[in-house]
């Protein structure tokens, strides 16, 4: 099937629902899915003007004149890299001679020029190092008369595992899924986590571009990333990394995982940290010039895209940020509070209003259970329903990833409303036991409180959204 035959994913349809309030959140969610679907973002702001390409995002143009090359190579990884990717061939056509993407299980799309590779994530896999291993080949290959186009989104950092060498000590791919698990379930954020992923690599903090060197390259980036720093999305393949080997041995000290890492990673990182290594590549490094980046799609824009649904089906809209960080049980708790206080002083808006906050939380794994963040923060979210006087009447809400997975299971994220703890009362579920064994996901699995969208492909964090009815 050619790529241009696909059809294309219609977010604006939300799906059928008895309960007023739950269809409201979800024709909000998926409103602002479509703002931020990278096909659209880039077949609208990527466009061919004879023989110049022109790329037009957030407010910055950049050109470059296809007459000067003799080939247009496509590399990228991430969980939209597929999606992307078809966007690209439609605006380029024949012009593309091949390229490669990487992307997670179940999120690839049938394309024309641009062969796609599945692999592992959150955890990487054996395919993700053979994937990371071709695509370091082609960037090698590529000269001066080679424009490589770099499609990066959320997921990049995990899906192109190339362990780094040059050390005498190796660096297997079990060490990096050894690495990689004991920092998911740490509770360290984005940017700590690709910290060392950065120094353990021979693709990121800007690695990529001394392969490619020196061929030019446009790289076109969707951030899943709070703050939207292009050194900490998919671990900054083509941009300048501030850190340092010894920040992130110092990050596996501050999460309490220096014993818990495989001994070569501690060994490795503590050789490059003593300058036996080579750092990634720093601000003002010469081969930067070589490279521009372009940022397409944020959350914030798809905090904006549901703001104005919200208006649209009647709410007040509230933006509260794009930047959301913190643990998501605490995240809760201050959510619920504002919430609150908009229902019964009538603060920020008057009622009906719309809540809503973008970003990404963590969670500090300690129990046994299964579940994401926004499951999680919506069970917290619950518990402070059920503490409240008057149950969380008039108060509904839905946490979800845009990307379509929350953590490890088949879900976006959850609803949460006074109709989940009568539910959750009649199957005699406890959401304190719950909560503390990290089992969001079963808890509202037996209430229907799940959001499954399946895989977006597109991803650009999470949105926390209330209605106050």
């Amino acid at each position: 099937m050619s790529s241009r035959s696909m059809p294309l994913r219609d977010w604006s349809r939300p799906a059928v629902s008895v309960d007023p309030a739950r269809a409201d959140l979800d024709a909000i969610f998926r409103a602002a899915l479509t703002r931020v679907d990278p096909y659209r973002m880039i077949v609208d702001h990527l466009r061919l003007d004879g023989s110049r390409l022109v790329a037009s995002f957030e407010g910055a143009c950049h050109e470059e004149d296809l007459d000067g090359y003799d080939r247009v190579l496509v590399l990228g990884a991430g969980k939209a890299a597929a999606r992307m990717a078809r966007a690209v061939e439609q605006v380029l056509c024949d012009r593309i001679v091949g390229g490669l993407v990487v992307v997670k299980y179940g999120h690839a799309e049938r394309l024309d020029r641009i062969e796609i590779v599945e692999a592992g994530h959150p955890t990487p896999d054996a395919n993700g190092v053979a994937a990371s291993r071709r695509i370091a080949a082609l960037a090698e290959a590529a000269d001066a008369r080679t424009l490589v186009l770099i499609l990066i989104s959320g997921g990049g950092s995990a899906l192109l595992c190339s362990p780094a060498t040059g050390s005498g000590i190796p660096v297997t791919l079990a060490d990096k899924q050894a690495v990689t698990a004991a920092l998911l379930a740490s509770g360290a954020d984005i940017g700590a986590i690709n910290c060392v992923r950065k120094h353990l690599s021979a693709l990121k903090g800007g690695r990529l571009l001394r392969l490619l060197a020196p061929a030019r390259s446009l790289a076109l980036i969707l951030s899943d990333v709070v703050g939207d720093r292009l050194d900490v999305i998919a671990s900054g393949l083509t941009s300048p990394d501030p850190t340092t080997f010894a920040e992130a041995l110092e990050t596996l000290v501050s999460y309490k995982l220096r014993d818990k890492v495989p001994a070569p990673v501690l060994r490795f990182l503590e050789q490059g940290a003593d300058g036996h290594l080579a750092e990634t590549v720093k601000p003002h490094d010469p081969i930067l010039p070589l490279t521009t980046n372009c940022l397409i799609g944020t959350n914030l824009a798809a905090l904006r895209a549901a703001c104005t649904q919200a208006e649209a089906l009647g709410y007040r809209p509230v933006p509260l940020t794009s930047t959301l960080t913190g643990e998501a049980r605490e995240v809760a708790k201050a959510l619920y509070a504002i919430a609150r206080d908009v229902r019964d002083h009538g603060l920020l808006a008057a009622r009906p209003a719309f809540l809503v906050a973008g970003g990404e939380t963590t969670v500090t794994v300690t129990g046994s259970g299964k579940g994401g963040r926004n499951q999680e923060l919506a069970l917290a979210f619950l518990v402070e329903m059920a503490r409240d006087p008057l149950r969380g009447q008039g108060l509904h809400l839905l946490s979800a990833a845009t990307d379509g997975g929350d953590g490890p299971t088949d879900a976006a994220g959850a609803f949460a409303s006074t109709a989940s703890l009568d539910r959750a009362r009649a199957a005699g579920l406890s959401l304190d036991a719950a909560l503390c064994d990290n089992d969001s996901y079963a808890f509202f699995n037996a209430i229907d409180g799940l959001l499954r969208t399946g895989p977006t492909l597109t991803n650009v964090c999470d949105l926390q959204m209330v209605l106050i009815r």
